[in-house]
């Protein structure tokens, strides 16, 4: 198993976790993830930011390794990310596991009303941005389709959301406020790497602005 790095608050600060030294295996998070996967790379750099320690494991969607008799006993689903916890406990959707591991963080807004902002944008994610932004950008990136290949309805709805991020963003720092929140790590993941599903983001210099903003913030490395 390859060492991972987890990260803290501040940048730079990563400590080294392997299942051979440092912190027993049973005593680490384990994350299940495809480091192509936007869902998955949410959950390992929030870990990172919350400098919670975790061993990722390499699980490739594109050579079936979700689909083997050992991952599907962990997720009938056969999906990434998956964490499993030290005691065994698993969980699974990438927006269920980053919640679960900011939980009275400053990740997740005090105040109910912010709180439901971002769950707003976090719900809107999966429903209106990663079907035609992520599936764009597989399609293109994994699949080898040129642009004029995909179908219309990805462009289109693909461009309507990052228009509906840059109306957000022409006035805030983060989607919810002046602070990082999970809103910002959930969107991020899929909209740094619009361009490869064909989205040009100089036509959206308030969202080429906040990845970049959100990146700073992130232990992402470009």
């Amino acid at each position: 198993m390859r060492p991972c790095r987890c990260g803290g608050q501040g940048a730079g600060a990563y400590v080294e976790i392997n299942s051979g030294r440092g912190y027993p295996a049973r005593m680490v998070m384990i994350i299940y993830g495809d480091s192509i996967s936007g869902n998955c790379l949410k959950v390992k750099w929030t870990a990172a930011r919350l400098a919670i320690p975790f061993e990722w494991r390499e699980t490739s969607v594109l050579t079936g390794d979700t689909r083997t008799p050992a991952f599907l006993a962990l997720n009938p689903a056969g999906q990434v990310p998956l964490a499993v916890f030290d005691d065994g406990r698993t969980l699974a959707q990438s927006n269920a596991i980053i919640l679960h591991l900011a939980e009275g963080s400053p990740l997740i807004p005090a105040d109910a009303f912010a709180r439901a902002k971002m769950l707003e944008w976090m719900f809107w994610e999966q429903y209106s941005h990663e079907p035609y932004v992520a599936v764009a950008r597989f399609q293109m990136a994994y699949l080898g389709k040129r642009r004029d290949e995909l179908d219309p309805k990805l462009i289109e709805r693909g461009e309507g959301a990052l228009a509906r991020l840059e109306a957000a963003l022409g006035g805030s720092r983060f989607l919810v406020g002046d602070e990082l929140t999970l809103a910002d790590i959930a969107l991020v993941a899929y909209t740094r790497v619009a361009h490869e599903g064909g989205f040009d983001l100089a036509e959206f210099p308030a969202v080429k602005a906040w990845v970049a903003r959100v990146e700073a913030e992130l232990p992402i490395r470009t």
